[in-house]
């Protein structure tokens, strides 16, 4: 690779293969992140919808408990491979320990029904309210099951409306020793990289410092697993900085053809530093910014057009129809040939998605 035009069509093409089956597209991706607007679908249904033969909204929740993937923290919240999750646990520093007492009491409780939903725990133990995250109020017992859950002692075995049902979790006891903590964490870090790539060296250092939440009680060794893969990652020096990507692999010879509407999440667009390297513009995620300061749109879909980001849609549903307004960074639509039936052949696998 030697120029921003390779890397552009090496980021494109790699991330967007050829649609597979639900399983085939999870392995290769290890990691889809979540999150619950549903604007117009949830963004893991969006970054599915490209890579998935036929997908429909809703697909991935539909079919959950026969997958073999688990919701739990990556580098955030969302669907990993067993595989993967099997890299990151026990994670066996975090509260509750093993002697918490009312812990023990809400593992032997979801251990005798088999699955449980947060309010019959609720209702059994009444534990009270307390401050979450974001200042708020919330059930105390909730508080404790996503505390089990991160710490791996539960699972999400699927939801109901939303909700979390949670089962039983029981981990293998993990590495053994420094070589083999030092294996798992490299393995973390390619897949990082072969998800997210290629990187430039400050999103590299970026992304990887976030498997603090993957693996919290490796986080002091997380510096040196960053300088492990610059030596062991491809890598090349175009216009002043250092890009990497995984060993072996090389720019495809073909292209992405026609229009395509991504997730805000999905990993051609998700690292925002990477992002304005590449395609010379800013894209912001603006759900949680005030309607008055937005440029692109509550949930602005990035749009790509032959390798290229050239701008973003708002899509809506109402009455079956699909709504849209695009918005480009040119300022108008390009005039190529074949652009305006590209983009309405993807409007148009959009609304059958969501159908």
């Amino acid at each position: 690779m030697k120029t921003i035009a390779d890397l552009q069509r090496f980021a494109v093409t790699r991330s967007l293969f050829p649609p597979t089956t639900l399983d085939g597209a999870l392995d290769r991706l290890g990691f889809v992140q979540a999150d619950p607007i549903r604007s117009p679908a949830r963004a893991q249904d969006l970054t599915l919808r490209p890579r998935v033969t036929d997908y429909h909204s809703g697909d991935l929740e539909t079919h959950y408990a026969t997958l073999p993937i688990e919701e739990d923290f990556f580098i955030n919240y969302g669907f990993v491979t067993r595989r993967l999750q099997s890299l990151m646990h026990p994670r066996s520093s975090l509260s509750p320990t093993a002697g918490n007492m009312r812990a023990k009491a809400i593992l032997e409780f979801v251990r005798e029904r088999g699955t449980v939903h947060p309010r019959e725990v609720d209702a059994h133990f009444a534990h009270g309210r307390v401050t979450n995250y974001w200042g708020g109020s919330s059930s105390a017992t909730t508080h404790m099951l996503e505390l089990m859950h991160y710490k791996g002692m539960l699972r999400v075995a699927r939801r109901e409306a939303g909700i979390r049902i949670y089962a039983v979790q029981q981990h293998g006891p993990g590495p053994t020793g420094a070589v083999e903590r030092r294996t798992h964490l490299d393995r973390l870090v390619d897949a990082l990289v072969s998800l997210y790539a290629p990187v430039p060296t400050a999103s590299l250092s970026f992304i990887v410092m976030r498997l603090r939440y993957a693996t919290p009680h490796w986080h002091t060794e997380i510096k040196g697993a960053i300088q492990r893969a610059k030596s062991r990652l491809a890598h090349a020096v175009i216009d002043g900085h250092t890009w990497y990507w995984p060993a072996g692999e090389s720019l495809p010879d073909h292209e992405v053809e026609g229009v395509r509407l991504l997730a805000p999440f999905d990993p051609v667009v998700w690292d925002r530093r990477r992002f304005e390297m590449l395609w010379d513009w800013a894209y912001r995620f603006e759900a949680y910014t005030p309607a008055a300061k937005r440029k692109h749109g509550y949930y602005a879909l990035p749009m790509i057009w032959r390798n290229r980001v050239i701008g973003w849609a708002n899509i809506g549903l109402r009455d079956e129809t699909v709504e849209t307004e695009f918005g480009y960074v040119s300022g108008r639509a390009p005039k190529d040939r074949g652009f305006k039936s590209a983009l309405d052949a993807e409007v148009e696998a959009m609304r059958t998605f969501l159908d």
